[in-house]
């Protein structure tokens, strides 16, 4: 039933900034984490950032300090802020949706959307 469409992806500079937005469409239950993954070529998905319903934040070592994960519930959106990029963070990064309750729980993924740190 969810759909989630990423948007924000493109080109940056070293050091420079990009955002990245998720929209949620569907049934969002009350009990979710949201959140970003990215995947490298050659190299496994991996952990970026989560946002649980309730505002709390797990974020990827590589990334602490200079990226940031924002959560707006009524609009049911996730963004990504991404800060002091590198080339190590090309990548294609997709949208995370878990929801769960007691005894089940259900992922749901976007489509990806790339972010290419070159000068």
């Amino acid at each position: 039933q969810v759909q989630l469409v990423e948007s924000g992806g493109g080109l940056v500079q070293p050091g420079g900034s990009l955002r990245l937005s998720c929209a949620a469409s569907g049934s969002i239950f009350r009990l979710n984490v949201m959140g970003w993954y990215r995947q490298a070529p050659g190299k496994e998905r991996e952990l970026v950032a989560t946002i649980t319903n309730g505002g709390r934040t797990n974020y990827a070592d590589s990334v602490k300090g200079r990226f940031t994960i924002a959560k707006d519930d009524a609009k049911n959106m996730v963004d990504l802020q991404m800060n002091i990029v590198k080339p190590e963070d090309t990548a294609v990064y997709y949208c995370y949706l878990k929801v769960y309750g007691v005894g089940w729980s259900y992922d749901y993924w976007g489509q990806g959307t790339q972010v290419t740190v070159s000068s």
